[in-house]
């Protein structure tokens, strides 16, 4: 990270600024991602999965994470960045052998990227069960209609596979009518309609797609699992996101304290340095405690995970995913307090940390969905 990522962020960031279009991938990524996987620091992510991966548990990796997620070019150095690790990890547990040789290799292998597509803009999507698009089979093929968006990966030149949730059957119980199948990028009737921007960032050359799917025609051995698992899948693909994302994040905030340290020792106002103010130190404690608070519930919910089933740790998951954003939201405001105009500026991470931070309070579910669900879990844990 530190003799090669972060002094690849200006060069990355000025390829984009610089080109023609933004929709780029600068020469500077794909040379991070051979040193690092000459150096055996790649697909590290993938917990239960040694053939395909380094074979770390959750635990192991936890730390490792939040060091990537200190540069937002970090986790795609080392094969580590989503949304291609849940959709490698969905190959993985429930992919096909041709499945797994076609598309989950070239992924391992950082040849390609891929996108999710399940959230929908007439429907909250933050219940799976309200996902509207369908996937209808007509003989050996599946043809599938429906308007996604937020999909996130869909705009990058280097995309080739997208995972597509639709119903295969309304009339199924609630959580069987959804199924998951892979979807070409250049299938005739996949459109990009438009990439979204986040904070008026449109986040190239990764980007978040609207994408609209019009008699689209696959395979039916495309499916992944079976019809009607689509809901499963999406749970058990969901749980490690978002774990991730709080990895990341943490690593996000211990930077954005460091950065807040270095900038108020060396800025002098009103005749002192900022570090001998008051408020600036109870900031700076304040920022460390909540970093540490939330590491140690991420490294217990890691080995949770790693103990007991996903489904069992999905209380602790529930918790981090809560906390790990709103602190490092909380935090990486401080650190651009701190620095003063500057910390809206291009010349730190800090304005692009906080619009992932408060991404992530939406992404893989809104805060309120979780505390619901960990409220009924924990009431009828105790209730009985």
């Amino acid at each position: 990270m530190s003799d090669n990522v972060y002094p690849a962020e200006q060069e990355y960031h000025d390829y984009i600024e610089s080109s023609s279009t933004r929709w780029v991938i600068p020469p500077v990524m794909e040379e991070l991602k051979s040193k690092a996987k000459e150096a055996g620091l790649w697909n590290l992510f993938l917990a239960d999965f040694e053939d395909y991966g380094a074979g770390l548990s959750n635990l192991e990796y936890a730390p490792l994470s939040e060091i990537m997620g200190r540069s937002m070019i970090g986790s795609e150095a080392f094969n580590c960045s989503a949304p291609d690790t849940g959709n490698m990890e969905v190959l993985a547990r429930y992919g096909t052998q041709a499945q797994k040789d076609e598309w989950l290799v070239p992924l391992l292998n950082g040849e390609i990227r891929s996108a999710f597509a399940m959230t929908e803009p007439a429907v909250a999507s933050s219940d799976a069960t309200n996902i509207q698009s369908t996937i209808r089979r007509e003989g050996n093929e599946y043809v599938i209609n429906g308007r996604k968006w937020w999909t996130s990966g869909a705009p990058d030149p280097r995309c080739k596979i997208m995972i597509f949730m639709g119903k295969t059957d309304v009339n199924a119980s609630r959580h069987t009518q959804q199924s998951q199948i892979l979807v070409p990028m250049d299938t005739p009737g996949v459109k990009l309609i438009r990439p979204l921007k986040v904070f008026g960032s449109d986040d190239a050359p990764h980007g978040h797609a609207e994408m609209l799917f019009e008699n689209v025609r696959v395979p039916i051995s495309n499916i992944i699992g079976g019809e009607g698992e689509g809901f499963a899948i999406a749970q058990g693909r969901l749980g490690p996101g978002r774990i991730h994302h709080c990895m990341r994040l943490i690593g996000c905030a211990q930077r954005a304290i460091e950065l807040m340290c270095d900038r108020v020792e060396n800025r002098v106002a009103f005749g002192k340095k900022l570090s001998e103010q008051g408020s600036i130190r109870e900031d700076i404690a304040k920022s460390i405690c909540e970093v540490e608070q939330a590491r140690l519930l991420t490294l217990k919910a890691a080995e949770r995970m790693d103990l007991v089933s996903y489904k069992e740790a999905r209380d602790l998951i529930a918790m981090i995913k809560v906390v790990a954003p709103s602190m490092a939201q909380t935090v990486i405001d401080r650190a651009i307090q701190a620095h003063g105009a500057m910390g809206l500026s291009q010349d730190t991470f800090l304005p692009e940390a906080f619009a992932y931070a408060r991404t992530v309070r939406l992404a893989d579910g809104p805060d309120q969905v979780h505390m619901s669900s960990l409220g009924k879990q924990i009431i009828r844990r105790y209730a009985s």
